[in-house]
């Protein structure tokens, strides 16, 4: 029960760095909001990778490149269903998309990330 604790604060501070990136994309850089929630996505994919293989799931002794590759798979569909999500809320159903971004990315993150990430990722 602890790595899941564990595995929600990370996903929180991946999850803050890709809301902040979001927000800097499109309200600083002029990104339209898909694309801005895509590079969000990626940073917030990056430090969740960082801290669920040395904190989280403690798999800093297995190989990094399986580790790498595994998360990429699992990673390309959270990307899909966070950006799709997004999309969804914002585009169909009128939801402005920092609303939108907090609400796909819980919903991901509790039924989507962990159980992958413990049972396929880092095992």
């Amino acid at each position: 029960m602890f790595t899941f604790f564990k595995a929600q604060a990370a996903s929180f501070a991946a999850s803050l760095m890709d809301f902040i990136t979001t927000v800097v994309a499109v309200e600083l850089l002029g990104f339209l909001v898909v694309p801005g929630a895509a590079l969000g996505n990626i940073v917030g994919g990056i430090t969740n990778f960082v801290l669920g293989r040395g904190w989280v799931f403690s798999a800093a002794d297995g190989k990094v490149n399986y580790q790498a590759l595994r998360y990429f798979v699992v990673w390309t569909g959270n990307i899909c269903l966070n950006v799709g999500g997004v999309y969804i809320f914002t585009h169909l159903l009128g939801i402005t998309y920092v609303i939108s971004k907090v609400v796909v990315s819980l919903i991901v993150g509790f039924s989507y990330n962990y159980l992958l990430q413990k049972k396929y990722v880092f095992r």
